[in-house]
């Protein structure tokens, strides 16, 4: 008998294949050892659409809200039926008597392995390979101890609440307030409050008044010591004035020792992070460079939310350190003694450890990795050295002066032990980047009671800054903190979204318009502004996926009924269909597409807009029109372009050429002219260009 081994992807059955033996390609799968090997693409199977349920569906209407399918249906992701009939008959082989579960290990890999097997109609056992690593070493020993599969019960009804309760809520709040506002406004749990974020941030700095301050600097003995804010110039030029020439006294000097413990390991949200600031990537192409290392064997589980290592990890993540430390740039930090500790702990880690590089550094060509890859190998490289290094040790000095009574301070600090920091330092020097340090440098050897003579001073000016856009960076790190205050320090997930969906959640609001990138920074648009402005709170602020993802986890941990949970979604989509059943006049003109303004009326000189069918004058009470389809432009076999009608109206003519004559089935080239007399329609006349004068005198 066999087991049928079923991954997530064509690369990943194949390493899996590799590892176990099963060495013999086949139509579909991989074959030998005693196992068939084969793959999903994905996800093979989705949710129905609602026009599948009921034909009447297929139309948004205010009326067919809110849509409650009971119960949920599932279909086949078109262009995949093949790779599903594939599993299907693998599934169904007489000599197969066990089915082995080895998609990504996590809620998501749960949810594509079992709609299969559903949609399959399979009732063969199930058992399943959990592992962080795709090195053969650790598929072998993952599978040397597969789990059963019904341990995993509770995991895939969590995944399954999770993807009914967000069908229901976007499919619902999606077409009722797109129907509304008339203009497809796509609402999710996780995108919605994700875009309230940026909104909020856009209308802090769009409302920031700048003030103007006034710092006094003191030069002593090449250190400066800088005073309070001063909000008035005058008086910042007095103060100045009086401390002119005049004797500074150092009132005290306090150095304190301070000791910056290594960073933590990564997870997905924190390289993304550093990956955003470094190189600029964006959050999917991160997700998607450390996706590749993984299947390439080089990098653990890209997608999760740990930032530490297992105690019984210990052994391999030092071996995997000291052939880190021999990767150029690396090699140049000297013999250092890796201390374990502060990355291992048991509690801390749920499905997945911290990302880190595996064993086949040891074999890999990492020159040879494209560039994006090569930049994030090096860069966890870089933290698993940096995490399992000395601290950074330093003094830190604070002197403080005094000058007609006004107070002075200079900082500075004195380096004691590089620690960390010396990995840190070399690694962003061969990325040619400036060190991560932006403390003050060293300072003179104050004294208190030291006098100074004559001093010299200037007053600077400066001004408070409006708080800066979003970035990939930071929105990433507001999304993970999202609502924490609020939420139980038990929550396992909290936050906006999880590590694996954050990205998809910014490529979505990109997609959709409601978000744009100018260059780092993610700015929402107008549409995405006003989509905040009308949605009620619950489906904007994080509190509602902070709830639902804390009622997932107990679900997944067998602690909650997915059924109450279910009931409580529709419930919630119930009533926010019947709260909004209509919007105000106004409201229906937030999402109007923004009309291009290309003249002047010549009647009455309001604004003249661009229509799909006409350039009108915005007064309507004015009636000036210039149809696109006038019976003077399609008898010339021509259209009024956009162009054509600026002309008009700014020069009351336009040049057209290969115009038709009718009379004389020809083309000919000619100037338009506006020959408006005030009446319904408007009139032109043609003005032909001049002929030359021959030489025998005739035109």
């Amino acid at each position: 008998m066999s087991k049928l081994i079923i991954a997530e992807k064509p690369s990943v059955a194949k390493s899996i294949a590799s590892a176990l033996g099963a060495s013999s390609k086949a139509d579909g799968f991989y074959e030998g050892n005693g196992l068939l090997v084969s793959w999903c693409v994905g996800h093979l199977v989705s949710p129905m659409d609602a026009g599948g349920y009921d034909e009447r569906f297929k139309k948004w209407r205010y009326d067919d809200l809110p849509i409650l399918p009971e119960p949920f249906r599932y279909v086949l992701a078109p262009g995949k039926e093949d790779a599903f009939e594939n599993l299907r008959a693998l599934m169904d082989c007489s000599d197969v008597d066990t089915i082995v579960n080895a998609c990504d290990a996590g809620r998501e890999g749960e949810l594509i392995f079992r709609l299969v097997y559903e949609m399959a109609g399979c009732r063969k056992p199930i058992l399943r390979l959990w592992i962080s690593s795709m090195e053969d070493s650790a598929i072998r020993e993952g599978f040397s101890d597969l789990r059963l599969g019904t341990d995993y019960e509770a995991l895939y009804q969590s995944a399954l609440c999770r993807q009914k309760a967000d069908w229901l809520v976007g499919i619902n709040a999606t077409r009722l307030f797109s129907v509304l506002y008339h203009r497809t406004l796509n609402v999710g749990r996780v995108q919605t409050p994700t875009l309230a974020m940026l909104a909020e941030r856009d209308a802090k700095i769009t409302l920031f008044h700048k003030e103007k301050y006034h710092l006094l600097r003191l030069m002593l003995d090449g250190a400066e010591a800088v005073s309070e804010k001063f909000t008035d110039s005058a008086e910042a030029e007095q103060a100045a004035a009086a401390c002119k020439g005049a004797a500074v006294t150092c009132t005290s000097v306090k150095k304190e020792q301070k000791k910056e413990q290594p960073p933590k390991l990564y997870d997905l949200t924190t390289l993304q992070r550093e990956a955003n600031r470094l190189f600029g990537y964006t959050a999917k192409q991160t997700l998607d460079y450390a996706q590749s290392l993984y299947e390439k064997k080089l990098l653990t589980y890209p997608r999760t939310d740990s930032r530490y290592l297992t105690s019984d990890m210990a052994e391999t993540a030092s071996c995997v350190i000291h052939l880190a430390a021999k990767l150029p740039p690396f090699d140049g930090c000297g013999n250092f003694f890796p201390l374990m500790e502060a990355m291992i702990s048991d509690k801390d880690v749920s499905d997945h450890h911290a990302i880190i590089p595996t064993m086949e550094i040891e074999k890999a060509d990492i020159k040879a990795l494209p560039l994006g890859e090569r930049n994030l190998f090096l860069l966890v490289c870089c933290k698993l050295l940096c995490a399992s290094a000395e601290p950074y040790m330093y003094e830190a000095v604070t002197a403080t002066f005094n000058c007609c009574g006004r107070s002075f301070t200079a900082k500075g600090k004195r380096v004691l032990a590089e620690g960390w920091r010396e990995i840190d330092r070399i690694f962003r020097a061969f990325l040619k980047e400036k060190p991560a340090d932006g403390d003050g440098g060293t300072i003179p050897d104050f004294t208190e009671g030291q006098i100074f003579d004559g001093a010299e001073i200037a007053v600077t000016e400066h001004f408070t800054q409006p708080p800066k856009p979003y970035t990939e960076d930071t929105l990433l790190s507001a999304m993970e903190n999202a609502g924490k205050e609020d939420t139980p320090e038990d929550a396992e997930r909290k936050g906006l979204g999880t590590p694996a969906t954050r990205a998809a959640i910014i490529e979505k609001l990109v997609a959709a318009g409601f978000v744009e990138r100018k260059g780092k920074n993610l700015i929402p648009t107008k549409a995405g502004i006003n989509l905040v402005t009308v949605l009620p709170e619950p489906l904007t602020s994080p509190m509602l996926t902070a709830e639902w993802e804390q009622k997932l986890t107990e679900i997944a941990r067998g602690g909650a009924d997915p059924d109450t949970f279910m009931d409580g979604i529709r419930t919630m989509v119930q009533e926010i269909v019947s709260t909004y059943s209509c919007i105000s006049e106004d409201g229906k003109k937030l999402f109007a597409p923004e009309k291009e303004v290309i003249g002047t009326c010549p009647r009455c000189g309001q604004p003249v807009y661009e229509g799909k069918k006409n350039f009108a004058c915005s007064d309507r009470s004015c009636g000036f029109v210039l149809w696109k389809n006038d019976r003077f432009w399609t008898s010339r076999k021509k259209e009024l372009t956009k162009k054509m009608a600026t002309d008009l109206l700014k020069k009351g003519r336009t040049n057209v050429k290969g115009m038709w004559s009718e009379k004389k089935q020809t083309t000919y080239d000619a100037a338009v002219i506006l020959n408006d007399t005030g009446g319904k329609y408007i009139n032109f006349k043609l003005e032909f260009p001049k002929r030359k004068v021959g030489a025998d005198g005739r035109k």
